[in-house]
């Protein structure tokens, strides 16, 4: 009896350590797997310049990963749940370190990158080709030479990065729905929510040490190692600038598949937690996983997918809860994947710093949240639809202060020509909108190429020859009359504006990510995920940064020249207009989300929630499908997909 015991003691240590290891290694997946996202959409400025390409293409690239994420979320989620989890786990990270390398791959193969200037490199002025010379001398024009078009196709490149990106979102389809129903399967009912809780919190840890990643690799030139950075005529905060993108993608692909690792070794089942010291259970837990294994030989792991299916799309508080992700989705993916270009546009900041500051005041609020609504939802043991509700009005009082940041924008930058004449008169209070003058007529000045300096009167001109520079002193960057950058001081106003839009930033996603709390899931939860995972893939994830990044072309108020003539990337925005997409188009599509928000809480309000006791203030009940649940028109309340067994409470 006491070898019996001491067996037992020893079997629980075993096991609930095996859960440790998991709820540990899944969350370093959470960490690598959103290091690798958040690296991602901190480098679209710079694979917009690399490639020069529009802002809707950047978009599609991006969108690339849901499209990887589509072609498997439905079976990885419903079929994995019968298979070894953890080593399908681990393949997925394998595959998204593959994905990561192929991304980084066009640096290798394209030449060096070279951006539009009216000065060589080298800084040669023999010619004098960018400053104004009234007898028409030789100045840079582009080329029609057809060697030259040709090498051009080499900005098709960017094909690595959209199937590399695929790649990765095909990588990442494991982790979430089946990380997830396994720490659900085998950890304790009121330990659930803590435990995902730290997996969300890797979530968050992993986008910090992302954007920290992008923040220094955007601050170091692209092709550092094999140019003289001392002479390059432009800086980090000139839009053509391109950092070393392809760096941290070499990182992001190292840590994918070193994470990968420990799943190999982890259990396929085990014990549910707090069960392991009884020898009937642990026998029963045996003789069920060998009768699921008799199950799937004889082909019973596919004959339940369709009731399966039917019942969840028969579920009305589901299919609303699907409704609200859908439409809060498309709006924060716009959110999050152009916030870098937004605030280089809008208060001048380099892409470096815009991706440093995105780190500091969001991240961390967001953290503390998902920890705060795990601990408050274990605490107070808050029901299914008392966590609705406080969800609801706390995105509800998130979303009203949110409307603060359309008073936190900035003016246009002067640019001569372009958002302003050369009198310093503003675009919209005079008639035209000519690049030349009179003070420049007659200079023989390139229209289209952009190599921006500053004029002592506060003017930035498209280049020198425009701003009428007859003479210079010095050579590259340090050109007397050449700041090859923009200027983007836009005083001290503004800057107190970014000020507060980041502090309203931070304080948003804290009270957001507060609302986000972890509820339970019913017994098919790997296929509930999935479902809910597949529709926002389909209706947000995969069209939003199309459409988003098409409206934020219709801003663009000057595009890059490439050397055939045709236009590259957008060099400058209207950052008026662009405020008013970047900021109007989420408050309409989040307004239009509490609709079903409010519909859901009528269904929940006089309805008694399977689990809902005083034992028991959130654990679900989880009976087996019957024939009868299975129609539309009687789905039993206890059932698997029950109305009230909604997948999560994030509304």
């Amino acid at each position: 009896m006491e070898e019996t015991e001491k067996r037992i003691k020893t079997h629980k240590i075993r096991c609930l350590s095996k859960l440790k290891m998991f709820l540990l290694a899944i969350t370093c997946a959470y960490v690598s797997k959103t290091l690798s996202g958040s690296y991602m959409n901190s480098m679209l400025t710079q694979i917009e310049r690399q490639f020069n390409i529009p802002t809707s293409l950047v978009g599609f690239i991006n969108g690339s990963f849901e499209i990887g994420n589509l072609l498997l979320i439905i079976f990885v989620s419903y079929f994995g749940n019968k298979l070894h989890r953890p080593i399908i786990i681990g393949v997925g990270c394998v595959v998204m370190g593959l994905g990561c390398f192929l991304q980084s791959l066009p640096h290798f193969l394209m030449n060096r990158y070279e951006y539009e200037s009216t000065v060589s490199v080298s800084g040669n002025l023999s010619s004098n080709s960018f400053l104004c010379m009234e007898n028409g001398t030789q100045i840079l024009r582009p080329t029609h030479d057809p060697s030259e078009c040709t090498k051009e196709v080499k900005s098709l490149m960017w094909v690595y990065v959209l199937v590399g990106n695929i790649i990765r979102g095909m990588g990442e389809t494991p982790i979430m729905p089946l990380g997830i129903s396994y720490i659900e399967d085998f950890a304790k009912s009121e330990n659930s929510p803590l435990y995902i809780g730290f997996i969300e919190t890797g979530a968050i840890i992993g986008p910090l040490i992302g954007l920290l990643l992008a923040s220094f690799c955007t601050s170091v030139y692209v092709d550092t190692g094999s140019v003289n950075t001392d002479e390059l005529t432009i800086a980090p905060t000139d839009t053509r600038w391109v950092g070393a993108w392809w760096f941290g993608f070499l990182i992001c692909a190292g840590v994918n598949v070193l994470t990968a690792i420990p799943f190999f070794f982890l259990p396929k089942t085990l014990p549910k937690e707090g069960l392991e010291d009884n020898a009937d259970i642990i026998k029963n837990n045996k003789e069920e996983n060998q009768r699921e294994e008799d199950k799937k030989k004889q082909g019973g792991i596919t004959k339940d997918f369709l009731p399966f299916m039917k019942s969840l799309s028969c579920n009305p508080i589901y299919m609303l809860f699907i409704l609200v992700s859908v439409l809060q989705f498309n709006a924060f993916v716009n959110m999050f994947s152009f916030m870098p270009k937004y605030m280089e546009q809008q208060y001048g900041k380099s892409s470096s710093d815009a991706i440093f500051l995105i780190g500091v005041y969001n991240l961390p609020p967001i953290c503390i949240g998902y920890i705060a609504g795990g601990l408050i939802m274990k605490k107070f043991k808050i029901t299914v639809k008392q966590a609705a509700h406080i969800a609801c009005w706390l995105s509800l009082f998130e979303y009203l202060i949110y409307f603060s940041s359309f008073f936190m924008t900035c003016a246009n930058s002067s640019v001569a020509g372009i958002t302003t004449s050369y009198e310093g008169i503003p675009k919209d209070l005079y008639v035209g909108n000519s690049i030349l003058a009179a003070c420049n007529m007659d200079c023989n000045c390139p229209t289209k190429t952009w190599d921006p300096v500053c004029g002592n009167n506060g003017l930035s001109y498209m280049s020198a020859c425009l701003a009428g520079c007859e003479t210079s002193v010095g050579t590259g960057i340090n050109m007397e009359i050449h700041l090859q950058f923009l200027a983007v001081d836009k005083g001290h106003d503004c800057s107190m504006m970014l000020q507060y839009f980041l502090i309203l930033s931070g304080i948003g996603s804290f009270i957001y990510s507060l609302a986000a709390i972890p509820g339970y899931m019913p017994e098919e939860k790997s296929l509930g995920v999935g479902v809910h995972t597949f529709s926002t893939r389909v209706f947000a994830g995969i069209p939003a940064p199309i459409y988003f990044g098409a409206l934020v072309d219709s801003t663009c108020l000057h595009w890059g020249n490439l050397k055939c003539g045709k236009p590259g990337a957008c060099r400058i925005y209207d950052s008026i207009n662009f405020s008013h997409i970047y900021l109007g188009l989420p408050a309409a599509l989040r307004g239009l989300s509490f609709i079903p928000v409010f519909l859901v809480l009528l269904l929940l309000r006089n309805r008694q929630l399977p689990g809902e006791n005083a034992s028991s203030g959130t654990e679900l009940v989880q009976t087996k499908v019957t024939e009868k649940e299975n129609e539309c028109k009687d789905i039993h309340p206890n059932s698997k997909f029950s109305n009230d067994n909604v997948l999560k409470t994030k509304l």
